[in-house]
Formats: C-alpha cells, sequence, structure tokens
C-alpha cells in the first residue's frame, strides 16, 4: 500500500539504523552469477560506435574509463550568446559533485546557498533531479548537516558524491555518511516506502518538523556508516557507488581527527558491500587499511574480469591499490563477511610508513594517497598516486599495473609509472591506446597506454580536480580558474576551443544522449550540438 506524501510528516520516525526489507528477490546463485559475468565481459569488450546511451554512473559502467560512444558532440559553445547551450540551470554556490543521466533525468549533488524550496534553508547537502528535456527541477533530496565538528561535513561543501542510478533507484552517499536508496521519481508518485521518515531525515535537530511535498525526495532505505561501521567521515564524504549485481561498493570516506594527528577510527572498514535491495552491510575489506590512511579515503572501486574472476578494484587512502574479489550473487550471509584479497601494489613503496602523521604539512617528504578511481583497461590497472594536496608531498605519478598477478605484487607488477606534475586527483581516461590525465598542477597530459612515453602536454593554465572526458574525437576537461578546454584527441596536441565560465569546474563533464554536460560551481550547463537557448535559470 502506498502511502499519501501529506501523511508521511505524521509518521513514527523509525531507527535510521534499522535495516528494512523491500521485496528483495534472489535469483539461483549459480545462474545469476554466469548470467551477470557473461553481461559483464560482453560490456567491458563493447565495440565503440555504440547508440547514443545515458550515463547513469560516474565513469564507464564497471572498468570506471572517462570514455563515452557519444557523437555529434559540440567543439565550442558560448553561455553568452546561448550557442550550443540546450538548457542552464542554477545550482547552489559550490558543486563537487560529477552529473549522471538515466531515464529521462540528470541528478548531481551540491549546496543549499540557492534555496529552490523555501522549506529548506540554511546550509544542507543537497542532491538535485532535473528534466533531462530542459533542465527543470523535477525533486531533491535534502540532508542537514553534521553537527559540531566541521571536519566531518565541511561547512557549504553540500552533497559531493555522484549518484548511481538502476531502473527507477538512485543510490547515493549523503553529506552525513549515509549510503541511500531512492526512488528516482521522488515523491511526487507517493511515498514507497518501507523508510517513512523522511520528514524528520530533512529537519535539522531542534526546528519544527519539515512538512514534505512533491518536490522532496523519497528515501527507499538508509544505512548509517558511522553507526553501522563506526567510521568517521573527514571534510566531506564522496564515492561514487559501483553497483555490480545485487551489491553496493562503497568507499566510507573513513579519515582523520579534526586536528590532522592520527586516524580517529583506525579500525574501521575503507570500503564496505551493502545489498541493494535491503540496505543491509554484508561485507568489507578487512585490510588495516584505515590505520594507514594519511588523510581520508575518497578513491571509488572499479570492477573487471581478469583470468576469469570479477574483481573490485579499490584505492586505499594509504597509496595502495587492492583487488577483491567480488561477491557472488547469493542469500546474504547472517554476519558481516570480509572481503577476499586477491592483490596488493604499493604505488608508493619508498614512502614514510611509521609514525606517517608526523609528515603533516611536509611538502618535500609525505606518504602518498589514491584520491581519483583506479580504471580497467585491458587487463591493466591505471591509477593517479602522489602526496597530498593539502597536507603532503607535491610529487605525483600516473601508474599502470599488470592487474593479473596475486599477493603482495609492488615488485613484480609496476609496468610503469610517468611523473605528474603537482599532485592529482583526477581518474584517467583511456582510448585508443593513449592515456589523458589532468592534474593540480593545471597540465593535461596525453601518454602512451602501453609504454607510458609522453606525447604531449597541455597548461590548461588552472588548477585541475576534474578529470578528463574523451568523447567524439575530443578532450573536454575544465580548471578551478573557470576555464573549459576542448582539444582534440590523438598523439598531436590541438587545442579545438575554450572559453572562461563564471566559477571553478570540479565535475567532471558527462556525455549522454547527444548532450554534453558541464557543471560549474553553481551551474549545470546541457550542451547540444545545433542548440541555441540563452541561459537562463529555472
Amino acid at each position: 500500500m502506498r502511502h499519501q506524501t501529506k501523511l508521511t510528516h505524521t509518521v513514527k520516525q523509525p531507527s535510521y539504523q534499522q535495516i528494512m526489507v523491500i521485496n528483495p528477490v534472489v535469483p539461483s546463485p549459480a545462474a545469476a552469477h554466469l548470467a551477470s559475468a557473461v553481461a559483464l565481459v560482453l560490456v567491458l569488450s563493447a565495440p565503440r560506435g555504440a547508440p547514443a546511451e545515458d550515463r547513469p554512473q560516474w565513469g564507464e559502467r564497471f572498468s570506471r574509463n572517462m570514455v563515452s560512444t557519444e557523437t555529434n558532440l559540440p567543439e565550442t559553445f558560448d553561455p553568452r550568446t546561448g550557442a550550443n547551450v540546450k538548457w542552464v540551470t542554477e545550482l547552489g554556490t559550490e558543486c563537487y559533485s560529477t552529473p549522471v543521466v538515466a531515464n529521462g533525468r540528470v541528478l548531481i549533488g551540491t549546496n543549499n546557498s540557492k534555496p529552490r524550496d523555501r522549506r529548506h534553508r540554511g546550509d544542507r547537502g543537497v542532491m538535485m533531479c532535473f528534466s533531462e528535456a530542459d533542465g527543470s527541477l523535477l525533486w531533491q533530496l535534502v540532508v542537514p548537516k553534521l553537527e559540531g565538528d566541521i571536519y566531518l561535513d565541511w561547512p557549504q561543501a553540500g552533497i559531493c558524491s555522484p549518484a548511481t542510478v538502476e531502473g527507477n533507484r538512485v543510490y547515493t552517499v549523503t553529506n552525513r555518511a549515509e549510503v541511500v536508496c531512492l526512488d528516482l521519481h521522488g515523491l511526487s508518485n507517493g511515498n514507497e516506502g518501507p523508510f517513512l521518515a523522511e520528514a524528520q531525515h530533512a529537519t535539522p535537530h531542534g526546528q519544527p518538523l519539515v512538512e514534505l511535498g512533491p518536490l522532496d525526495a523519497d528515501i527507499i532505505w538508509l544505512l548509517d556508516l558511522r553507526a553501522v561501521a563506526d567510521v568517521r567521515p573527514h571534510d566531506s564524504s564522496h564515492c561514487s557507488i559501483l553497483l555490480d549485481d545485487q551489491y553496493l561498493y562503497v568507499n566510507t570516506s573513513n579519515g582523520l581527527t579534526s586536528r590532522h594527528d592520527a586516524v580517529d577510527k583506525p579500525h574501521a572498514p575503507s570500503l564496505v558491500v551493502v545489498d541493494k535491495n535491503t540496505g543491509r552491510l554484508v561485507a568489507q575489506e578487512r585490510e588495516g587499511i584505515s590505520q594507514r590512511i594519511f588523510h581520508s579515503t575518497w578513491s571509488s572501486p572499479a570492477l573487471g574480469v581478469v583470468n576469469g574472476k570479477r574483481l573490485v578494484f579499490f584505492g586505499g587512502g594509504d597509496g595502495v591499490v587492492y583487488a577483491f574479489e567480488a561477491l557472488r550473487p547469493s542469500e546474504p550471509p547472517p554476519d558481516v563477511m570480509p572481503l577476499r584479497r586477491v592483490w596488493r601494489f604499493d604505488c608508493d613503496p619508498t614512502a614514510p610508513k611509521e609514525n606517517i602523521h608526523s609528515y603533516i604539512r611536509n611538502r618535500q617528504v609525505s606518504p602518498s594517497i589514491i584520491k581519483g578511481m583506479p580504471v580497467f583497461y585491458n587487463n591493466r590497472i591505471y591509477v593517479a598516486v602522489g602526496g597530498d594536496i593539502w597536507w603532503g608531498k607535491r610529487e605525483a605519478w600516473l601508474q599502470c599495473i599488470d592487474a593479473t598477478k596475486t599477493g603482495d605484487v609492488t615488485q613484480t607488477a609496476l609496468l610503469w609509472s610517468y611523473p605528474l606534475d603537482r599532485h592529482c586527483c583526477s581518474t584517467p581516461s583511456i582510448h585508443d591506446g593513449l592515456v589523458y590525465i589532468s592534474d593540480c598542477g593545471g597540465k593535461v597530459h596525453c601518454v602512451d597506454a602501453e609504454t607510458g612515453k609522453p606525447y604531449w602536454v597541455h597548461n590548461a593554465g588552472g588548477e585541475m580536480w576534474a578529470s578528463t572526458l574523451v568523447a567524439d574525437g575530443k578532450v573536454y576537461v575544465g580548471t578551478r580558474r573557470g576555464m573549459f578546454w576542448t582539444l582534440a584527441a590523438g598523439k598531436q596536441l590541438r587545442i579545438i576551443h575554450s572559453v572562461r565560465l563564471e566559477d571553478a569546474v570540479i565535475s567532471t563533464p558527462v556525455a549522454a544522449n547527444g548532450v554534453l554536460y558541464v557543471g560549474t560551481m553553481s551551474k549545470l550547463y546541457a550542451l547540444q550540438q545545433g542548440a541555441n537557448s540563452p541561459p537562463a535559470s529555472h
């Protein structure tokens, strides 16, 4: 039975730690695993030139490669005249999330500095859901800030995590370190449940209960990682959830104390697995990663098939890439199980390993961390690693790792390492034998995927946290100074176009259904060849 939206605020609030079943359907384990393995191989080996399609997750669905098969994308656009602009819509004032596109909707995280709804005022984390057709707001998830220590939930940072969409379900991590499953249609079609405490969840402590409306999100289930996994998020929770079969792989954003002198929760997991149907925690890594975190855990997992086995690849806050066996679809075990490690690769083996937090603020010598996602491509892992932007050394590298080995492969799996220019937050894009990556030194690099040989380096004129997108023979990327670049993909550097936008670009561009989406700190642009709609806020 569906509950009418107008009545939901009177429902007694259930505990956020309660795990609520929503009609789970569990297939035969053997049959489901065989089918999903075949499907994964087909996806990872799909030919180029596929038709226009949604982009329901950051990067390619499993491998995380920042490449799109979309064609006829614009080379140029002009926000002042509206040339090649399909629509533009207002966000908050800060956006660290990347848009995803699915089933006629576009979702992106932001803050509440420009409230769309007078019922929600003040600093909040927000995930907005827009119409793909015209950029109108359909609904939004509004989440109060964690109280007390600002390092748990940084002021004005908003919801930093992108969404992951499957069918009519949206999975994301809120600014409160909660894994949530949302109805893609919001509350406009009623409160589906079993979670019925949306009003309580949207109301800051001590304030009058928010009365829900059709512009609010419909939470299906919620899992509080602080309560269930004893996690202490640092600065902001950030995760692009990896969806595989019935499981969600989630990095926890576990990190340091506010004094930056130790890990507050050294025994908490850095990577957990959640059942997508129930919101139940079913597995976690037990490698002791958190004990070695230099700052926080912000890298999201990837997936690949190696020697017939599905592996989940994870970049730790300790500068190590891990490969774990992916869980087979089955009836979840009664207890939280450990993930089985297949291999580990220390990307910076000569870095300090003892008393690591004594190196905080040391710009010459420090441990390394991984912020961008590892990318699986042709039995290799491509990943950026190096000193922390705020607290560590300036060195950084793009590395290529053999993903076929087992055990501690630190001394045997490195295929090549390419030096970057001063820190790197980005995820690489691999296409047609070339790797593209941006860095915090303001450079875009193009290197040979087989050997790491550099072909060109472009000075973009500003620090880059966003990753490159390769699509339609072009490389798209934006800088923190607000410059958005279109470069030609290939071994020769050719600048196609650049445009200065109104503010910083932290979000990675996304292509879906013939449209290029570019997010700045305050606006989301939908760009389409031949469109001519003057920018206007919705």
